[in-house]
């Protein structure tokens, strides 16, 4: 089986990107329309999806060649090959429709191909749950929350269990196709849950990012309006008074006109200074970011409401320690608990994990040390007070 498509992110054009699992109706404005389903269907990913999920169809011969054995007309064999046919079809569209439906839509997608499954009794018996790995698959990949998942696979289980036990004559020759069913089920349910957790991961980063870049537009715009608020109020008051004394002391009528030249030039420098921290590397939206990411390893931060207390001048580079130090925490730290310290001097990473083993000054940490030195700041590495590794960086 391979990736199904779409991005969870409720995108309000409607697009489809690959990805999986795609837009649920939760992240949408709207309900789920046909022109979603129609998306979803001929999509990038849905195609993936029919070459893997093709395939697998393969494994409905050996019920093809009992459908034809147990047919006692052509007309019988070819109702039953076409039932089998529809099957599997329904199988392939079965995915990409879980993808775009809300939880009960899903699992009426599964009941209605575990009912199909069911119109070939007549031509299979109870063989029938030799097919109905198909439904396991489906059910797996609906991505329900784990206890609705678990029930279903056991049920259709222990379904086959018996089947195959009252077809078997007893228990002991009656395990395979069960195990089949269970084993093959969590696999490809275990992989949707993954796949459906990194999708929300994405999206949730994507939306943090534009909640940090509409941050930085307002922080932008506050320094934009201090500062040329400021200085243009000082230029425009120098300016009326070299007016005034041009006539009567030309002399200091030029000083202050000399002023106002400083004053544009450092207003001037002031905007430069603001539209390239804008450009770079922002400490509020990593600040912002690592809330995210440290929430979604299970790690409990402490950490300031805002970086205002670090000066526009060092905000980049306490944006790269930042990433660089919660990075580390996460990848190598095995820690609950990250304090995060922000100051017009310093920041400071703790975290209560391992703390520092050989080999703990790994190439990030080497770049980290690099930028900090051509900042002119110094960077420390030790055991904090919370138990685990520091990560200190003084601007």
């Amino acid at each position: 089986m391979t990736e199904g498509a779409g991005r969870g992110d409720g995108m309000p054009n409607g697009s489809v990107d690959p990805g999986w699992p795609i837009r649920r109706p939760a992240d949408l404005p709207g309900p789920t329309t046909w022109q979603t389903v129609r998306r979803s269907l001929v999509s990038r990913g849905a195609r993936s999806w029919y070459v893997g999920g093709g395939i697998s169809l393969i494994w409905l011969i050996s019920p093809g060649q009992a459908v034809l054995s147990a047919s006692g007309s052509w007309w019988a064999a070819a109702i039953g090959i076409a039932l089998l046919v529809v099957y599997g079809i329904a199988f392939l569209l079965s995915g990409p429709l879980e993808w775009v439906l809300p939880a009960s839509g899903r699992m009426l997608v599964v009941g209605a191909l575990f009912v199909l499954s069911l119109l070939l009794m007549p031509w299979l018996g109870w063989q029938l749950p030799g097919i109905w790995t198909y439904v396991g698959v489906a059910w797996g990949m609906a991505a329900l929350p784990w206890r609705p998942t678990w029930i279903g696979i056991a049920g259709i289980t222990v379904l086959a269990l018996v089947c195959e036990a009252v077809a078997q004559g007893g228990f002991e020759n009656a395990l395979w196709v069960p195990a089949i069913i269970l084993s093959i089920s969590l696999m490809m349910a275990a992989f949707a849950q993954t796949q459906a957790t990194m999708a929300r991961l994405r999206a949730t980063q994507r939306h943090v990012e534009a909640l940090a870049a509409e941050r930085e537009r307002g922080r932008v715009a506050r320094d934009l309006h201090d500062i040329l608020g400021h200085s243009l109020t000082v230029i425009a008051a120098k300016s009326e008074l070299g007016e005034r004394l041009v006539d009567i002391d030309p002399e200091r009528a030029k000083g202050e006109m000399a002023d106002v030249a400083s004053l544009a030039r450092g207003a001037l420098a002031d905007v430069r200074a603001t539209v390239a921290g804008f450009r770079g590397m922002s400490v509020g939206g990593e600040l912002a970011a690592v809330r995210v990411a440290l929430d979604a390893a299970d790690i409990a931060l402490e950490a300031p409401v805002n970086a205002d207390a670090v000066g526009p001048e060092h905000r980049e580079l306490a944006g790269w320690v930042l990433r660089e130090g919660v990075t580390n925490v996460i990848r190598h730290a095995r820690a609950t608990r990250c304090r995060v310290r922000l100051d017009a001097a310093s920041v400071i990473i703790d975290d209560d994990g391992i703390g520092p083993t050989t080999g703990s000054g790994g190439s990030g940490l080497t770049g980290l040390r690099e930028r900090v030195d051509a900042a002119g700041g110094t960077m420390s590495i030790g055991r904090g007070d919370l138990g685990g590794f520091r990560l200190e960086v003084r601007l």
